[in-house]
C-alpha cells in the first residue's frame, strides 16, 4: 500500500474514532460541568501519553517545536473540547455533527497558510460549496433559535482546523502519536490543576452514561483518535485527507440516533449527503 493510500486508510480510522465524540460529550455534559469535562479529559488523556512518551523512551521536541506545539495544545486539547462542550449545553450532537461539515474547509485553508499546501481551484469551489451546504441547514433549522450554540460551534470548527493543520505539519518529522502526545504533557501540568480545582463536590449524581462519555472522549477523542488522525494528514496531505472530515456527519448521525434517541431529520441527512458529495469532487482536485 502507498503512503497516500495509507493516509487514507489512517485517516478514515481516525474519522471513525472522532464521530463518537460529539454524542459522548453530549452524555457526559449532562453530569458533569463542560469545563471539568473539558480539563478532566486532557489530563486523562496527559497523563496516558507521558507514560507513553517514557515507556518507549521518545526524544523531546526541538525548541523550535514549542511554540507549535502549544498551538496543537490550545486547539485541540483545550479549544475544540472546551467549545463543543458549551454549544452542546444549547444544540443537540445531531444538530452540532453536521457543522464538522465545516472542517474540511477549515483544515485546508490553514493546510495552505501553515503547510505550503496548493490545492487546485476547483478543489476550493467544492470546498465552499460544501460549506455552504452547512450553512443552508444552520438557516433551515433556525439559527435565532439556538444562536450562541452555533456560533460555539463555528469558533470550535475554526480552532480545529487550525490545530489539525499544525499538527500535521508537526507529524512530518515528530510522528504522529508523539505530537498528540506531547501537546497533551505540555498542558498536563495546567490541565492537571484545574481538574483538581472544578472538582465537582459530589460524583453521587453522575450516572454511568456520562462516565461513559468521559472515558470515551478522554481514551479515543483525545489520544487514540489522533494517533491516526494525524498520521493520515502527514501520510497523504492535509487538504486530500482532511476532507475525509465529511464522512463524519454520517457516523456521528447514525450514533445520535441509535444511541441518544435523539431525532434525525431529513434536512440532516440531506445535508450531510450533498455535503459528501462536495468532498468527492473536492479531492479530486486537492493536489
Amino acid at each position: 500500500m502507498d503512503r497516500t493510500a495509507n493516509g487514507l486508510l489512517n485517516g478514515f480510522i481516525g474519522v471513525v474514532i472522532f464521530s463518537g465524540s460529539l454524542p459522548a460529550t453530549r452524555v457526559a455534559v449532562a453530569d458533569f460541568d463542560p469545563v471539568f469535562l473539558t480539563v478532566a479529559r486532557a489530563a486523562i488523556a496527559g497523563l496516558l501519553g507521558l507514560a507513553l512518551l517514557l515507556t518507549l523512551r521518545q526524544k523531546r521536541p526541538a525548541p523550535a517545536d514549542l511554540v507549535p506545539l502549544a498551538v496543537v495544545a490550545l486547539c485541540v486539547v483545550v479549544g475544540f473540547p472546551l467549545l463543543t462542550a458549551l454549544a452542546l449545553q444549547h444544540v443537540t450532537s445531531a444538530h452540532s455533527i453536521v457543522f464538522i461539515g465545516l472542517l474540511p474547509l477549515a483544515t485546508a485553508i490553514f493546510g495552505v497558510l501553515r503547510g505550503g499546501e496548493r490545492p487546485r481551484p476547483a478543489f476550493w469551489l467544492f470546498a465552499i460549496l460544501g460549506s455552504l451546504c452547512v450553512v443552508g441547514f444552520a438557516w433551515m433549522q433556525g439559527i435565532a433559535a439556538s444562536p450562541v450554540g452555533d456560533l460555539l460551534m463555528l469558533a470550535a470548527v475554526i480552532v480545529c482546523g487550525l490545530g489539525y493543520a499544525e499538527g500535521a505539519r508537526l507529524s512530518r518529522h515528530l510522528g504522529g502519536w508523539q505530537v498528540i502526545s506531547w501537546a497533551l504533557v505540555l498542558s498536563l501540568p495546567i490541565m492537571a490543576g484545574l481538574t483538581l480545582a472544578t472538582l465537582p463536590a459530589s460524583f453521587g449524581q453522575v450516572g454511568g452514561g456520562a462516565w461513559l462519555g468521559l472515558a470515551y472522549v478522554s481514551l479515543f477523542s483525545m489520544l487514540i483518535g489522533f494517533v491516526f488522525w494525524y498520521r493520515g494528514l502527514a501520510q497523504g496531505g492535509i487538504a486530500a485527507v482532511g476532507q475525509l472530515q465529511l464522512l463524519q456527519p454520517f457516523f456521528g448521525l447514525a450514533l445520535a440516533g441509535l444511541l441518544l434517541g435523539e431525532t434525525v431529520g431529513w434536512q440532516m441527512v440531506a445535508t450531510s449527503a450533498a455535503v459528501v458529495l462536495c468532498v468527492a469532487g473536492a479531492r479530486r482536485y486537492a493536489r
